[in-house]
């Protein structure tokens, strides 16, 4: 884990500034947690926390434009910058008393937050030993009584505090807990999904002790608040590795708890539409589909999970000739209530069951015309069609199915484009019917839509003379010719450009 020298360029100043003021105040200042594990990964982090013995009044003392609205010893530190353009901006910088904590009765929150005197204290309260880790910048004598725990950065200011072994842990891609995991998923269940998290977005593995106390502590989980088993549920289902969380989820035991719905396809065997070798049960089928759904989005990773959860209670029969009648429709009202369970928002659950309910739509190439293919967009929403078409895809894929776009699904996309498509039309000219008939003073007639179409069919070849002016000299000429002679100049110009871009259309979507 050779990445120190560029450490402090990586350190924004005003981190640097707040540590810098505690330490000239005589206070220690350390750079703790997923900010050093991250700066070691060689990766941005996204928030900074900042440890130190000085007391929230003292904190406040330093810095006068600070916030302490909390229990457990946080301070929010404003530092005043100003952007490139001379925008005055402000950036605040979390600072929080070392401490330990007491007995967690509810299995979420501590008793009672007492403040330590060491950071060694603090460090040992933390979850993981990657994310045990402390990072001071300073050239004072370090004050830890852990001499042989202190890296001395070569050529820098900065110092890394490792007492748990957290690097070692970070070369070897390793989730561990600090000190006795039983206790620290007693003090805060949700850490065991943490745990699960980091595995799937760090691509780490979760150390054999720190798994066993999981499975032995997953039933605590019942008293953490659903939004925070949301929060890192939906992080674990955005991650590179979905499937594998899902995984490890039902191993861990976590997945009885949070998505019974889930679990209770395992051993549910499909019908013969679905040919996902050994792994023909709708548990396996539900994974599978999140593993290959091709959209990064919440929603539609959501929708290929829970696509089919409706199939353990709509099952009739056995073996090959099994029926899932309806299905789509009871997994709609089961993933409204799951996702209504876990506090998702309005938004994101009204999607979901929509994709869930209509993952099913009917299309053959031979069978269903525009009108049909209309239908299926009005009831979707156009602004819906493309994560429909990627649950389907994810479906086929979870199926075993090694084409993940057959002709068909692509027909269908050529058909939505198609109808979506602004025709050629009349209504793309710069002057209506109501214009000619003025400045030619003719009543309305056939005549009037003739001279429309043929002004259509030389903007067509000329799209520059799309302009009022110059319709209107174009069409006083053609208001002496007939209106047979006017439709047929039209009609053939017309047709061959409808024609040209249906062809682009189909070229686009490999569709004949």
């Amino acid at each position: 884990m050779k990445k120190e020298n560029r450490l402090n360029s990586n350190i924004p100043k005003h981190v640097l500034l707040v540590m810098e003021r505690l330490e000239e105040a005589s206070f220690e200042a350390y750079v703790v947690g997923g900010c050093v594990r991250d700066l070691l990964l060689g990766k941005a982090p996204k928030d900074w926390d900042i440890a130190t013995n000085a007391r929230p009044d003292d904190v406040q003392k330093i810095f006068p434009d600070s916030v302490y609205e909390n229990n457990f010893g946080t301070v929010g530190i404003k530092i005043r910058n100003q952007d490139a353009d001379g925008k005055e901006i402000v950036e605040v910088v979390e600072v929080t008393t070392y401490r330990i904590e007491s007995k967690y009765s509810d299995k979420r929150h501590p008793d009672e937050v007492k403040f330590a005197k060491t950071l060694k204290e603090d460090l040992s309260r933390r979850d993981f030993t990657i994310n045990a880790l402390a990072l001071r910048v300073s050239e004072q004598e370090s004050v830890s009584s852990d001499q042989q725990k202190i890296e001395k950065i070569a050529g820098t200011k900065f110092e890394l505090i490792d007492l748990f072994s957290g690097q070692e842990d970070l070369e070897n891609k390793l989730i561990r807990a600090v000190g006795d995991a039983n206790e620290r998923f007693n003090e805060d269940a949700l850490r065991m999904m943490r745990a699960i998290r980091f595995s799937v977005t760090l691509d780490f593995s979760i150390e054999k002790k720190t798994f066993l106390a999981i499975q032995k502590n997953s039933e605590n989980l019942k008293f953490i608040s659903p939004e925070r088993i949301r929060d890192e549920f939906s992080k674990i289902i955005l991650s590179s590795t979905p499937a594998k969380g899902i995984e490890l989820l039902q191993e861990a035991g976590i997945l009885r708890i949070i998505l019974p719905e889930i679990e209770s396809g395992i051993g549910v065997m499909q019908s013969h539409h679905h040919y996902y070798g050994p792994y023909n049960t709708v548990y396996k089928h539900l994974v599978a589909s999140l593993e290959k759904c091709p959209s990064k989005k919440l929603e539609v990773r959501l929708a290929s999970l829970l696509h089919d959860v409706g199939k353990p209670k709509s099952k009739r029969g056995e073996g090959e000739n099994a029926t899932f009648y309806n299905h789509e429709y009871i997994g709609e009202r089961m993933a409204k209530d799951i996702l209504e369970r876990l506090r998702f928002p309005r938004k994101v659950i009204d999607k979901v069951t929509l994709l869930v309910r209509n993952h099913m739509f009917y299309y053959n190439v031979d069978e269903v015309g525009e009108s049909g293919v209309r239908r299926v967009v009005q009831k979707i929403g156009l602004e819906n069609i493309g994560d429909l078409i990627d649950v389907r895809i994810a479906d086929r894929l979870g199926s075993g199915v090694p084409k993940a776009v057959p002709y068909k699904l692509r027909h269908f996309q050529f058909m939505v484009e198609k109808v979506s498509h602004d025709p050629i039309s009349v209504k793309q000219l710069k002057i209506d019917g109501n214009d000619l008939m003025e400045e030619l003073i003719v009543d309305p007639g056939p005549k009037i839509g003739a001279i429309l179409a043929v002004l259509l069919s030389k903007v067509i070849d000329n799209p520059t003379l799309n302009e009022k002016e110059n319709l209107l000299i174009l069409a006083t000429e053609l208001a002496k010719s007939n209106v047979g002679e006017l439709r047929k100049m039209a009609e053939d110009k017309i047709k061959a450009e409808q024609k040209k871009e249906e062809e682009l259309i189909k070229k686009k979507h490999r569709v004949s």
